[in-house]
């Protein structure tokens, strides 16, 4: 699964630290998240998309349904 969290992010002129803590995470959270590194837990992900004013399916791409 791959993102557009940065692009967002940085559409709506926040930082890194703006977006944890508004989530109540770490910023080493929302790096790995842009990163591809680590999948965010469906809460988190849910409450990405509203603060990011988007839908979940938007900032998540799904590769390959198998």
């Amino acid at each position: 699964m791959t993102n557009r969290i940065r692009e967002f992010r940085k559409a709506k002129g926040y930082r890194q630290e703006d977006l944890a803590a508004a989530l109540g995470v770490s910023r080493q959270t929302i790096i790995a998240i842009e990163n591809n590194k680590y999948d965010p837990t469906l809460g988190l992900a849910m409450r990405l998309a509203r603060y990011l004013q988007t839908s979940v399916e938007e900032l998540f791409i799904m590769e390959d349904w198998k």
